[in-house]
């Protein structure tokens, strides 16, 4: 694409995708007996070294059932995962965490973009909230467990040194809308509107974005994360499942704006606070502006709610740890349906 220039690639503040498929790549190439056989010292190891009623809480979030639950027709052996039948980084991230088990362990798993809640218990890297599932005709979310998936892309952190009184007082969102009726609606809410840069990254100016926003200059070239920090305000607006952004956005000094997620993932989004971790705008954003003048009049309370983000944020930063609760929930996994 003509706005994928070699500065942007080069200064995005994404992860290096080359540096995460060098690194899994190399682990994958070990033997799976490597990790078989210091899986329990490195549990042991592990519950010496972090708070375990934190730990099991989190496990308990990502795998909600406590009961036997039969894995149904479909369950393959986790051995005979393969690369070519997946997206890499899905395969990578679970392998990451695979190889420490026995390779005739069954699961179910649903790779991608995921709202929909399978009917045996499966690996995901998102759901839908508990609050949204009645609608939907399920009782609950606990047949999809949570892994921490697809987390090059997702799992992004910024260092942000610039005071949040010192950005411009606006709101920004780039991205690209498609057809996903709460982008569409906020962009044609929004376009022209001097408090609110929006604008659709799709090819930087396509047919299909001028249709749909009525102000032609609405799309525009992708802007690396950290220009977005020029911005007192982030609109982290949910896609296929949840929104991407949200996570370098609360790393920052900025303020993720959004109406309340419907969708969960590795995040847990569902524990997210409005008013202390993010601004909460209506479904229609028809509070936007007016959230907006409140904080801008009120930047303690902003600087408050960046610097709760920021701590919501640190608790994925211990890789280890990170690793250590995707192996308990496995292990309760495999316990609880094999």
């Amino acid at each position: 694409m003509a706005n994928a220039t070699i500065g942007y690639i080069l200064h995005s503040g994404k992860n290096s995708k080359a540096g995460y498929y060098l690194k899994a790549g190399f682990r994958d190439l070990l033997p799976d007996s490597f990790f078989r056989l210091r899986l329990e010292g490195e549990l042991e190891a592990c519950r010496k070294l972090y708070d375990e009623d934190y730990v099991q809480d989190r496990v308990d979030y990502y795998c909600r059932f406590n009961e036997h639950r039969n894995l149904g027709p479909g369950a393959q052996a986790i051995g005979g995962l393969r690369k070519r039948n997946h997206g890499s980084t899905y395969y990578y991230d679970s392998r990451e965490l695979l190889q420490w088990f026995d390779p005739e362990l069954r699961w179910n798993y649903v790779f991608g973009d995921v709202r929909d809640i399978p009917p045996y218990p499966s690996i995901v890297k998102s759901r839908s909230l508990k609050n949204d599932l009645h609608a939907a005709g399920h009782e609950d979310n606990s047949n999809s467990v949570l892994l921490k998936l697809d987390k090059c892309r997702h799992y992004v952190f910024l260092r942000d040194r610039r005071p949040f009184e010192s950005k411009a007082d606006r709101a920004i969102f780039r991205g690209y809308i498609g057809q996903r009726p709460n982008r569409l609606l906020f962009c044609n809410t929004f376009a022209g509107n001097p408090r609110v840069d929006v604008a659709n990254t799709l090819s930087g100016g396509s047919p299909f974005a001028e249709e749909k926003i009525p102000n032609s200059g609405n799309a525009a070239p992708r802007l690396s994360l950290y220009e977005h920090l020029d911005y007192r305000y982030i609109m982290a607006l949910e896609g296929n499942d949840v929104a991407s952004n949200l996570r370098w956005v609360m790393s920052s000094q900025s303020l993720a704006v959004m109406p309340r997620p419907t969708c969960e993932s590795w995040f847990m989004e569902e524990r997210l606070e409005p008013g202390v971790h993010y601004i909460e705008v209506k479904d229609d954003y028809s509070d936007l502006e007016s959230q907006l003048d409140y904080y801008s009049a009120h930047p303690k309370e902003a600087k408050e709610m960046a610097r709760r983000a920021n701590e919501y944020v640190n608790q994925f930063r211990d890789l280890r740890r990170e690793r250590y609760i995707g192996l308990l929930v496995l292990q309760k996994y495999f316990k609880l349906t094999n």
